[in-house]
Parts: C-alpha cells; sequence; structure tokens
C-alpha cells in the first residue's frame, strides 16, 4: 500500500458495499454500509468523499478519492446509498463499473452549502443527470407544503431513474449538452406561475450553474440568498466535484 492510500485509509471510515444495480445504461446504484453512519450527523445535502483509486498504484493523488451526493441515508442499518453516473469515463466511473458486493470502501463526509433549505415557498430544480440523486434527497426532504417545479435534462430520456422510493417527481427533458437557451426557454414558462418566495436550485454542468447564475440575478434580479449553485463537472477539467 502507497504512503496516499495508508493516508487516506487512517483518516476516513470504512464501510463495505452491500449492493450494487445498474439504474439505466450509464447510471449505477451502491449502497455502503458502516456502522459509523449510525452516529452520522447527516444534512440532506451532505457528500461523501470516496476512494476510488486506493491500490491503483499509477494512479495520481488527484485520482484516489471522488465526491458523490448521498442519494438516501438509513441510520438505523448504518447505510447510505449513492447514484454514480459513468459518462466521463474517468477513474470513479471505472470504479463502480468493476468494484463488487463485499469490497470494503473508505469514505469521509463533505458538508458544503448545497443543502436542503425549507425557507422557501415555491423551488425550481434544474440539472442534468450527475444531479439527479442529489436533487431527489432534496426534494424529498422539503416540507410537505412546499411547491416544486423542476428541469431535469439529458441527451436521453431512458438514462434518467426514479428516485430511490421509485417515484419521479421531476420533469424530465431530452436536451444535448450544455442547452442554456433552451433551459431559460423553460424558466420563462414556469416562473410567471412560482408564488410566494422563491427559491432555485442549479447543478451539474458548471457552465450551466454560472450562466443561470447570471441570469437569475441580472434578468430576473433574484437575490443571492434565493440562489442555489452547486457544479458538479466541466468538460475541461478533471475530477471537478
Amino acid at each position: 500500500m502507497g504512503i496516499i492510500d495508508s493516508i487516506v485509509k487512517k483518516f476516513a471510515e470504512q464501510g463495505t458495499i452491500e449492493y450494487k444495480s445498474k439504474l439505466s445504461e450509464t447510471v449505477y446504484h451502491i449502497r455502503i454500509q458502516s456502522n459509523s453512519i449510525k452516529k452520522a450527523d447527516f444534512v440532506p445535502g451532505y457528500f461523501v468523499r470516496l476512494g476510488v483509486g486506493l491500490g491503483v498504484s499509477d494512479s495520481s493523488i488527484k485520482d484516489k478519492v471522488r465526491s458523490y451526493s448521498v442519494w438516501d441515508i438509513n441510520k438505523e442499518s448504518g447505510t447510505i446509498d449513492l447514484a454514480i453516473a459513468t459518462h466521463s469515463n474517468g477513474v470513479g466511473a471505472d470504479w463502480v463499473k468493476k468494484c463488487e458486493i463485499g469490497n470494503e470502501v473508505s469514505f469521509v463526509w463533505k458538508k458544503g452549502n448545497f443543502l436542503v433549505d425549507n425557507n422557501a415557498d415555491y423551488y425550481l430544480m434544474i440539472g442534468d443527470l450527475s444531479a439527479l440523486s442529489h436533487l431527489y434527497i432534496i426534494n424529498r426532504h422539503l416540507s410537505k407544503d412546499k411547491k416544486v417545479e423542476s428541469i431535469l435534462y439529458n441527451k436521453k430520456l431512458n438514462e434518467h431513474f426514479n428516485d430511490i422510493d421509485k417515484n419521479k417527481p421531476f420533469h424530465f427533458y431530452e436536451m444535448a449538452e450544455n442547452p442554456f437557451e433552451e433551459i431559460v426557454t423553460k424558466i420563462k414558462e414556469i416562473i410567471p406561475n412560482m408564488t410566494g418566495r422563491k427559491m432555485v436550485y442549479i447543478s451539474g454542468d458548471s457552465r450551466i450553474c454560472v450562466s443561470l447564475n447570471q441570469f437569475f440575478r441580472k434578468e430576473l434580479n433574484w437575490d443571492s440568498k434565493q440562489i442555489r449553485i452547486k457544479p458538479f463537472w466541466n468538460p475541461e477539467k478533471k475530477g471537478l466535484e
């Protein structure tokens, strides 16, 4: 075991893969069990940093760990569920294709700010396939009296998957990569029907996150407190969280 691998394992929590399935052509469902999860201080919207390049001698430091949204958590059984997309064909995609039930994994919690927030009346969820599981858990933990609109997009509609409770509460669209104008058209159709205090969650492609942030601030004059943004990837960068 290399020095970096040893350091990661020393400071990380240890778990075991207890379930694996394929949700769609490019997305896998992984469930990790660890007794430490039973005591986790968890807020919907947390991520885990997962050791996906451990044990690979020629793997660089930045390819040892990847961050994934926690799709669901069960403290009673000590499990977390992840939905991992493989579009990137990177180290994380390679790991999830090859991992097996019973494999040990190392992980640490990553809290961040892209969390559930019940301070609005009406919500708009925008994201691509990489953001779907994260927006699902946010949506599930909003108060029942909240209203939600959504724009979830991907090149292929059949790559989208149901939420972990088998529901499919979002609206899905078939759009090419970086479809800023198409999304704005949908936003303009939706916004007039949103009442009360409004909030938007934008995640996935960093280019869309940047462009829509500007659109909501400058064209719609929304306050920064109404906008939640989390870029998950960028086609020009490797390993963006």
